[in-house]
């Protein structure tokens, strides 16, 4: 069993397919418009491990519903493939309930694969604000939000601390730091996810929603990019890597080789998913104890982070709808979402878990990333967020390579994310 965080990697990919079960006198292929069977979940990119026994605790009260599990690749975009191949196959899709990453919502539901949910089913007024809009398209629930993420600031404290430093709040304190605090300790100075793949396009719109812009509008019907917003958050990372102060190894960089510079001592800011932060501060890391997280810079003050994580939705051809709800209830009720976050290290959407004081014991940047999952941002909704994901990761790369100035770049994503959304 194997899980992918979500960002590009810092997602959970879920797939729960209906098996085996055929009420008396239907045939085995007929979708139902309710009725209970047994469920079967398919995961990728285990990470942590602790899925098998949150499901052993649905069979065990659900005999007539139980779930096995079933492996998809460990690649965010292979998995997409995968489900997006199977949904189109109609009535003969195998998928009837999704762990979809939350850039998937609009897709899918623009494309009819997966079907409007009744609000009321679901404990949605106990979640994280921010993280319902990610399940929503065209102001129609299609998704429940299973967990969330938000992109933190780590930073090695003890070093900070020896040089009098704060944590930075702003890009021009962070680069200062990372041009002159980390080499004189023979750090690295900032990283994030600068591989193309859907990390680049995740750290990307977060330079530019902190800067003020943005990229789609309209559910991406309308481009936005051509803004000062824009050529200031992508310049902000081209400016990195041509100043020296983000590595030109970072360009290789998805989250677990971000999470292990960092957590191996080589860094001395890195911008990742608060489970790089539990990995960092687990016993036998070299910096354990000597990691600090706030929320990410912007240019005057606190950024915004991009929304990661996964939402469960029910194939339009979905056999057995009713246990395909039941089991997305009890996946993020309360005693469920505790154990996301207890036996998982994956931050709940239920809110209310932030503030549990023994919790935020156990894991201390609870409240750095309740204030950030608050002020974070989806990416671009859009039916065709693959593709716009697509232009965004080789316009950027362009832009860090310096085979293009920012500004030439922005004039480009806009041009091609226009075509796209004329299609």
């Amino acid at each position: 069993m194997r899980w992918i965080h979500a960002a590009g990697r810092g997602l959970l990919v879920l797939v729960v397919i209906l098996t085996g079960y055929v009420a008396a006198g239907a045939r085995a292929d007929e979708p139902h418009a309710g009725g209970r069977g047994p469920l079967t979940v398919a995961t990728a990119g285990d990470l942590t491990g602790y899925l098998g026994s949150v499901l052993d605790g649905w069979n065990r009260t659900h005999p007539g519903e139980k779930v096995t599990l079933v492996e998809l690749p460990d690649s965010a975009d292979e998995t997409h493939a995968q489900m997006a191949t199977d949904l189109r196959g109609g009535d003969r899709s195998r998928f009837d309930v999704l762990n979809i990453d939350v850039s998937w919502t609009s897709e899918f539901a623009a494309q009819g694969w997966i079907r409007p949910l009744a609000r009321d089913r679901f404990p949605l007024d106990t979640f994280l604000p921010p993280v319902v809009d990610t399940a929503t398209y065209d102001g129609q629930l299609y998704a429940v939000p299973y967990v969330t993420n938000a992109g933190l600031l780590l930073y090695r404290k003890d070093i900070l601390a020896k040089e009098g430093a704060d944590p930075p709040r702003t890009w021009t304190e962070l680069e200062r730091a990372a041009k002159t605090i980390a080499p004189k300790y023979g750090l690295d100075g900032y990283a994030g996810q600068f591989l193309p793949y859907e990390g680049l396009t995740v750290n990307a719109a977060e330079a530019v929603y902190s800067a003020g812009g943005s990229i789609l509008g309209d559910e991406g019907e309308r481009v936005t990019v051509n803004s000062t917003g824009a050529r200031e958050g992508i310049g902000f990372l081209a400016r990195g890597v041509r100043e020296g102060w983000i590595p030109k190894r970072a360009l290789t960089y998805k989250e677990e080789e971000s999470k292990q510079a960092f957590q191996d001592g080589r860094l001395l800011f890195l911008r990742n998913w608060p489970y790089a932060y539990v990995g960092a501060s687990a016993k036998g890391s070299p910096v354990a104890g000597k990691i600090g997280a706030v929320p990410l810079p912007g240019p005057d003050g606190p950024g915004t982070s991009v929304l990661g994580g996964s939402n469960l939705a029910v194939s339009t051809h979905a056999r057995y709808p009713d246990s395909a709800a039941r089991l997305i209830a009890y996946l993020t009720s309360e005693r469920v979402q505790r154990q996301v976050l207890t036996r998982g290290a994956l931050p709940p959407v239920r809110a209310d878990l932030y503030e549990d004081p023994g919790l935020v014991r156990e894991f201390p940047y609870l409240p750095t990333l309740r204030e950030s999952v608050r002020t974070a941002a989806p990416r671009p909704k859009s039916p065709r967020y693959d593709q716009v994901s697509l232009v965004v990761q080789a316009v950027v790369r362009d832009a860090m390579t310096g085979r293009q100035t920012p500004e030439a770049a922005v004039r480009r994503l806009a041009r091609e994310l226009d075509t796209l959304a004329r299609r």
